[in-house]
């Protein structure tokens, strides 16, 4: 993507592949997703690391990861996953697949899914010459674009029809975005500090957008089946609030417990809070663990 990528920090209903009735309401934050390809995560050969990094860049930043999604290395994979996404206005990085060995297969899969060719994008075309001139100048490689090394290389600026770069800090070879889909490599010291300049220079207008809090407390003593309606109940009281039961059967040596918590607006998630805990000993739960 070009530096033109800030252009995008606007109404997302305006940009690609956001349709009228896929948008969402104006002013609401939209859904954010991850896509992480690779047949290496899959198999176990490497451990995704993406997934808990993208939570704590959107907490950050005020705002939440919605889904995730793991897929192979397989284009046809890849493109029913991708046409699925591109018809939603979410916005969504994607991480693996965009290098030029054969197991790459995530631009071409994106263009597929979008019904686009593939072209070299003259800015990755600059920044990656660049990088083989850096390189060249330490004794590797060659500046020269024309050798056979080099055209290769430049296959990995080679993007869907309208993408936009995005920049790599830590070797210049980019990622792209297009349809608010924000493209990058698998690797973790790349794709993390790719994922907080999209952030910073797309989507700083979601920053703290949406005033969300979660609360939580522990229960002793109590089977969850009889909190349940309690719980039930209280999403009826306070509309927009969430509730949530995390069982804990002490397997780590401790008692057994309930983790109960609310989310959402911070004045209503504390009424509810409030309301949840008299339920609970009302109920004949206690907030410590016996003696």
């Amino acid at each position: 993507m070009s530096n033109s990528a800030a252009l995008h920090d606007a109404d997302p209903s305006a940009q690609p592949g956001c349709g009228t009735d896929a948008c969402p309401i104006p002013g609401t934050p939209p859904r954010v997703r991850l896509i992480a390809i690779g047949d290496e995560i899959l198999s176990g050969r490497r451990q995704d690391k993406h997934f808990s990094r993208l939570i704590e860049l959107l907490q950050e930043r005020g705002m939440r990861l919605q889904a995730a999604e793991f897929i192979s290395d397989d284009e046809d994979d890849i493109v029913e996953c991708l046409r699925r996404s591109f018809a939603t206005p979410d916005l969504v990085f994607c991480c693996g697949g965009i290098g030029a060995t054969p197991d790459d297969r995530t631009r071409q899969a994106a263009a597929r899914a979008l019904g686009v060719s593939l072209a070299l994008h003259p800015e990755a075309e600059r920044l990656i010459g660049e990088r083989c001139a850096e390189t060249a100048a330490k004794g590797q490689g060659s500046a020269d674009m024309s050798t056979p090394e080099n055209q290769q290389r430049l296959q990995m600026g080679v993007f869907p029809a309208g993408s936009e770069i995005i920049p790599n800090s830590y070797n210049k070879i980019p990622g792209f975005f297009i349809s608010n889909h924000s493209f990058m490599p698998g690797f973790p010291v790349m794709a993390h500090a790719m994922m907080a300049w999209t952030l910073d220079t797309r989507y700083a207008r979601w920053h703290h957008a949406e005033s969300r809090i979660e609360h939580s407390f522990l229960v002793f003593g109590l089977p969850e089946s009889r909190i349940t309606p309690a719980l039930e109940s209280l999403e009826l009281r306070w509309a927009g609030i969430r509730a949530f039961s995390l069982p804990n059967v002490g397997d780590a040596g401790g008692h057994p417990h309930i983790e109960l918590g609310v989310k959402g607006a911070p004045e209503a998630a504390a009424e509810a809070l409030a309301w949840l805990r008299a339920e609970v000993l009302s109920l004949g739960g206690r907030l410590d663990p016996p003696a």
